[in-house]
């Protein structure tokens, strides 16, 4: 396993030319994620490869945190944490949802976001859920509200 400090990794939005070593990172590791071209993205990178990654989906009212990975050697060390910490003017700048894997929940209360139910979603991000849960995943629809 890898020694996480903060000074080893830089957390920045990616340069639009390094598009394609994220979809690598989930392709090596998170194949149902793909990175698109009209995300906001954020990485968190050592000096010699990208580590963590997650995606912000802009619509005019909102937007979805989704696709947060972090590569295996490098989980359990807070890492995922201290991405979100330093995208916050991303997360701030909107409305921003997530659908948190249940075991992933207190990662993301810790990141300053509060459960919500399906009512609260926007209607786009509802249907978007029930289709996920139908497909049998474990979900949980949540809002970022620090404070």
């Amino acid at each position: 396993m890898t020694d996480f400090t903060k000074t080893t990794l830089s957390f920045h939005p990616l340069e639009p030319i390094r598009f394609p070593l994220v979809n690598r990172l989930y392709k090596a590791h998170y194949p149902a994620g793909k990175a698109k071209r009209d995300e906001v993205i954020w990485i968190g990178e050592t000096a010699s490869e990208i580590v963590t990654v997650v995606r912000f989906q802009l619509s005019e009212d909102h937007q979805l945190l989704t696709g947060m990975l972090v590569s295996p050697a490098f989980r359990q060390q807070g890492i995922g944490l201290a991405l979100l910490a330093a995208c916050q003017p991303q997360l701030a700048s909107m409305r921003c949802f997530c659908f948190a894997f249940s075991h992933l929940e207190s990662l993301y209360v810790s990141a300053g976001f509060r459960v919500v139910s399906e009512d609260d979603l926007p209607a786009t991000l509802a249907n978007r859920l029930q289709r996920y849960r139908s497909a049998g995943k474990s979900l949980t629809p949540m809002l970022y509200s620090p404070n």
